[in-house]
Formats: structure tokens, sequence, C-alpha cells
């Protein structure tokens, strides 16, 4: 039988939740960093995000976050700018609901930045705005 060498499991691996309860400071953005909000998870520690500046940004997530802080599409994050690739993009922080609300009341966020749901793409949001009603007339002389 293999004696156990290590410190624990898979429990000991999670560790505990207590970061869940506490308030912290709402922290807004510098110099060198932007306010998004991520549109698609592409996996492997990288995101899509569109940055509130209008420019879509490949987004990855630093090593502190990853697995420890989960982001879904949809959440506004921090993003730490590249100096050398202006496509790319770090995420340094993520905002949580209530957090993205007070960014949102302070005027940081603009108001057409949809909180709390999924991102619509932009396809699905033209094909609600297309909706055109023909009359029977316009199929007769069709």
């Amino acid at each position: 039988m293999p004696k156990n060498k290590g410190k624990g499991g898979k429990n000991r691996k999670r560790g505990k939740n207590e970061a869940d309860d506490e308030k912290r400071e709402l922290v807004f953005k510098e110099d060198g960093q932007e306010y998004a909000q991520v549109a698609r998870m592409l996996g492997n520690g990288r995101c899509e995000a569109q940055c509130i500046d209008g420019t879509k940004r490949l987004c990855h997530i630093r090593g502190k976050m990853h697995k420890k802080v989960w982001i879904a599409a949809g959440d506004i994050v921090l993003v730490g700018l590249r100096d050398y690739q202006d496509d790319k993009a770090d995420v340094i922080l993520k905002y949580m609901n209530d957090e993205a609300r007070l960014l949102k009341a302070y005027g940081e966020i603009p108001d057409n930045v949809r909180l709390n749901e999924g991102v619509v793409d932009e396809e699905d949001a033209a094909a609600h705005d297309d909706y055109i009603q023909f009359e029977d007339e316009d199929i007769d002389k069709i």
C-alpha cells in the first residue's frame, strides 16, 4: 500500500469560502486600466470582453484569479491594458453584482451597459429590431 505523502485531498485544495460574506472596498480604474463586460468565455483562462471604450479585446485571466474567481459571460471586470498589444488585455478584478450597480450609479460605466444578464449578440439584437409587418395588399402584389 502506498503511503499518503500529501497534506490533504480535494477538499483541502478547495479551501474555505470565507471571502464571500465580507464587503470589500470598491476599486476604481486607474490609467492603463479599463472596465469591460465579458462577451464569452474561450477556455484556457481566456475570455473575449467588450471594453467600455468600444474595443473588443482578448483577455487573459491572471493566475491569482484562475480557479478561484469564476467569471461568466455578462460579468463586469477590470482589465489591465497592454502597452505593446492593443487588442489584448489582462483581467485584474471581477466586480460583484452590487459593485457593478454602484459603478453604474457613479457614472463610471455608461447606462447602455446591461448588468446581470448574459451578453446579447449583435445579430440577435438586430433580429428583434428588424421586425416588419406586411399588409395583405403587399402580399397580393408579389
